[in-house]
């Protein structure tokens, strides 16, 4: 299966990121969001990160402008994946939306379309049960940030071909990732060891056993983590790992997965991470960008 025609729903973080990484690697991407801001501060953010990998000579003026000229940015679903080969959804990590948009897509792009979700923990199964293309839903779950995470966690559905799997395994290579596949199962790998871990850094503040930096710090020093959890937790959105954790508590109906009382009030309280300002850590106007731009050291 031939791909070069690559459709990216959602402009975010993720989104932006993987828009990225295609679009150096000479595929032609179309960038879809609701929001022609969240786009125009999609296309901004790229230019700074291709900034970033031109002034540590990672990539040559060229690849930077034909990167940028292979992006092209929609807000009209039908329009951005009517000739696309591949889609991938990167939206907000919410079910209801995700099964709202792969419907959308579903009618909308070509009947040899591939279609792929970035979701970190939803079920590929059930994404791939609104379509009338199920053996061609697959999960492509990228690691934050696109650009330089080499892993790729290839999510394969219950009813996902043995080919489409071949085609994505084969696709993340040519674009520099490291690709594993995986079954359908709540969390998948990822976040099934991650999110758990990061819960028990929450249960350790929590109780008092610690505070935030000797948490973070004994996991940096002594298991050599380059970012504690809670901090960790701060840059994925601690709305994000609450949503995840109840994903695999709900999955499982195993009580080692029920969120931290304390993650819960701070969501409640919007108290969300770097995106808002402040989580377990406050970040001053400005120190969200110096984190992402360390990220890209």
């Amino acid at each position: 299966m031939t791909i070069k025609n690559i459709a990216v729903i959602g402009a975010g973080t993720m989104g932006n990121g993987i828009a990225h990484v295609f679009a150096q690697n000479d595929f032609l991407v179309n960038l879809l969001d609701v929001s022609q801001d969240q786009l125009d501060k999609a296309i901004v953010t790229i230019k700074k990160n291709l900034e970033r990998q031109l002034a540590k000579n990672a990539i040559s003026e060229e690849v930077k402008n034909k990167t940028i000229g292979n992006i092209t940015t929609f807000t009209s679903l039908k329009e951005g994946v009517d000739t696309s080969d591949l889609v991938v959804e990167a939206a907000t990590e919410n079910i209801d939306l995700k099964l709202k948009i792969f419907k959308e897509i579903d009618e909308f792009a070509p009947q040899n379309c591939i279609l792929a979700s970035n979701t970190s923990s939803i079920s590929i199964t059930k994404i791939a049960s609104v379509t009338k293309r199920p053996q061609k839903v697959i999960g492509m779950h990228f690691m934050n940030p696109v650009p330089i995470m080499k892993l790729v966690e290839i999510i394969n559905g219950y009813s996902t071909h043995k080919n489409v799997s071949e085609t994505i395994v084969n696709l993340s290579r040519q674009i520099g990732k490291i690709p594993c596949e995986v079954n359908d199962y709540p969390g998948f790998v990822a976040n099934r060891i991650l999110m758990p871990m990061i819960n028990e850094a929450i249960y350790a503040l929590y109780e008092n056993v610690a505070g935030v930096q000797e948490i973070d710090t004994v996991m940096k020093l002594g298991m050599a983590h380059p970012m504690g959890p809670l901090q960790l937790a701060d840059f994925i959105g601690l709305d994000v790992c609450l949503s995840i954790l109840n994903v695999l508590y709900d999955g499982f109906g195993n009580p080692k997965y029920a969120p931290c009382p304390l993650l819960v009030n701070m969501v409640n309280a919007g108290n969300l991470g770097i995106k808002t300002g402040e989580g377990f850590y406050k970040y001053m106007s400005g120190i969200k960008e110096l984190i992402v731009s360390e990220m890209f050291i």
